[in-house]
Order: C-alpha cells, then structure tokens, then sequence
C-alpha cells in the first residue's frame, strides 16, 4: 500500500498541499537546488511530517511533483486537445497552450524542465516523465489521424512523422521560451507547426 493510498481524508489534504507548494519551489529551482529543508520552510512541516507523507523521502516527492504537473499541463489543454478534429480545434489548442504558459510565474515547462534534469541525473526517475511526453504526443498524433480521416489533410499524410514535428516544434519553442524569458518563441514555434500542418492540407 503507498502512502498516498493509506491516508486520511486530512492527511491527503495535506500531502496534496506540501505537493503544490513544493512543486512552486522545485520550478524555480530545480530538484537538484531544492532541499527538503527548502521543502519544510515553504511548507511549515517537520522533517518526520515530510517523512510521513512521502516515505520515500525526496525522491517520492519529485514523482509526485511530476504527476501534478502533468496533470495540470494536459488540463490546460482541454478540451481541445481532446478533439483535435478541425482547423478551429487546432487553433484553440493553441491558444490555450500560449495562454498557460504565459499565465505563469515562472516562464518555463515544468515536464521539460523536470525531464531534461532527471534524465542527466537519475535517469532511472525520469520513467515518468518521458511516458508522459509519449502521451502528450499521442493526443497530437490522435489529432492529425481525425483530420486525415475527416478529409482535411491530405490522404498521404504520415500521423505519426506530422505529430513528430508539431511536437517537436512546441518543445523547442518552450526550451527557447525559458532561455530568454519570454513567451514569443513559444508563440513563434506553435505559429510554424500550424503552417506545417496547413501545408498538408488537402
């Protein structure tokens, strides 16, 4: 049974508590530069509270930082990302994409973020990561085969290679977002990939 699982009402409360802010902390600074002393501060707990809700001590707590920024990516997406079956809901995806990221604090990803550092340093961590890229990519790839079905690309479009590029294209423009602090690259990155999918277009 994991810790999660055996909680109370009140205590899932508050694990999920120390979760959101500590997730605040580790996008700010990494969960190399994030302590769980920084983790106690933020979240006035004790070491045998912060023990007790994550057993596995930082560790567990970084996976769970990475389930809830998971979550909270792919929900600023929907709908659309979930009917990605027209030029309008491809537009919308878009949209809603810039208007996330440029609504934070802090102008990066944090799966990319989490992942790239995770990846160099505990690559064994980074499972979850990386399958939530794969599923953030299938809706993509889900999207391009509705509109190749409908009639709206052409008939010879390859899902898989298209949704490659868009995904490509965004994940750049959100590397380049957080190198410069802004959210133009992001913008310009997704402005290219719906070119590349209107010249698909049948």
């Amino acid at each position: 049974m994991t810790t999660a699982e055996s909680l109370t009402a009140k205590g899932a409360a508050t694990r999920d508590r120390i979760i959101v802010a500590a997730a605040d902390l580790v996008l700010a600074r990494g969960a190399r530069g994030t302590s769980l002393d920084d983790i106690r501060g933020a979240t006035q707990t004790s070491k045998s509270q912060l023990f007790h809700y994550f057993a596995g001590g930082k560790a567990e707590l970084i996976e769970a930082i990475a389930a809830l920024q998971a979550e909270r990516v792919l929900d600023a997406q929907r709908p659309h990302l979930e009917r990605l079956d027209s030029w309008e809901a491809w537009d919308a995806w878009r949209t809603a994409v810039i208007d996330h990221y440029a609504s934070q604090r802090h102008l990066r990803c944090p799966i990319g973020a989490l992942t790239a550092e995770l990846i160099a340093s505990e690559p064994e961590r980074a499972t979850l990561l990386t399958a939530f890229m794969d599923r953030w990519r299938d809706f993509l790839t889900a999207g391009v085969r509705r509109m190749v079905d409908g009639g709206l690309l052409a008939a010879g479009t390859d899902p898989d290679r298209l949704s490659l590029s868009v995904f490509a294209s965004l994940q750049g423009g959100l590397a380049l977002m957080a190198m410069s602090d802004s959210i133009e690259p992001l913008r310009a990155a997704l402005d290219g990939a719906m070119s590349a999918l209107r010249a698909h277009a049948s």
